[in-house]
């Protein structure tokens, strides 16, 4: 058991922010169970907050419930990358072109601000960082489309992504490159500020293939133990 202090009324949020960096990290594997019982003893607490934490990051799409409703950690079916590209692309793109569309001075501020920090982050390191400050980024473009239903279409899909970045994110750690993740959002920024919709689409577009095509350069340099943990049987490779 983790013998942990919380502060009044924070057991859920602070469980929660501890699972979700085991998810995002594949510390806890697509697939492991979270059963309340065993994660209420690990933590110290009742149930309560432990159901909490899980609906939050059922939210998240970082956990799903099964029929018998019990709760594992979501499956990221890698044979499927292919259409998650693809509907992933549709929405980056519409939702960078509404942001064009419809941003105010606001939103400018701050995407010129997330933009900032994002390349903080990927200079100084931490992969955890980068992947909040990503998903922070390109949240705030869904904001500016003033559209509801694209803001949480979008935003689902970009939390499917974070656990994809991770494994993005360690492959250029070892080859010592993190400059690959720097300075794109900045482009992006400016055609937004210039309501350049044309622009602003291809270079939505631009972004979603380069992750593509550098997600799955990094796929083939993992040991085969983490794809098949993730689903992918090493005959699948890419």
């Amino acid at each position: 058991m983790e013998r942990t202090k919380y502060r009044r009324g924070s057991a859920g949020t602070e469980i929660c922010d501890r699972l979700r960096t085991e998810i995002l990290t594949l510390q806890l594997e697509p697939g492991s169970p979270l059963d309340e019982t065993a994660l209420s003893e690990r933590f110290g607490v009742s149930r309560s907050p432990i159901r909490e934490a899980l609906n939050r990051l059922l939210v998240e799409r970082l956990v799903q419930t099964l029929p018998n409703r019990s709760t594992v950690v979501a499956p990221i079916d890698l044979r499927n990358f292919p259409q998650f590209i693809q509907a992933f692309d549709v929405q980056q793109r519409f939702a960078t072109r509404l942001a064009a569309q419809h941003r105010t001075e606001d939103d400018l501020t701050r995407l010129r601000a997330l933009a900032t920090a994002y390349n903080e982050h990927a200079i100084a390191g931490g992969g955890l960082a980068i992947i909040h400050a990503n998903y922070e980024f390109h949240a705030a473009v869904g904001a500016a489309s003033r559209n509801k239903v694209v803001q949480r279409q979008y935003g689902e899909l970009l939390s499917e992504t974070r656990r994809l970045l991770h494994i993005h994110i360690d492959y250029l750690d070892t080859k010592r490159d993190r400059s690959l993740l720097r300075d794109q959002h900045f482009d992006i920024v400016d055609a937004i500020e210039a309501q350049d919709v044309l622009l602003a689409d291809k270079l939505a577009h631009a972004h979603t293939m380069q992750f593509h095509d550098r997600f799955l350069k990094a796929l083939q340099h993992q040991p085969e133990e983490r794809l098949m943990a993730l689903d992918l049987w090493p005959e699948e490779r890419p």
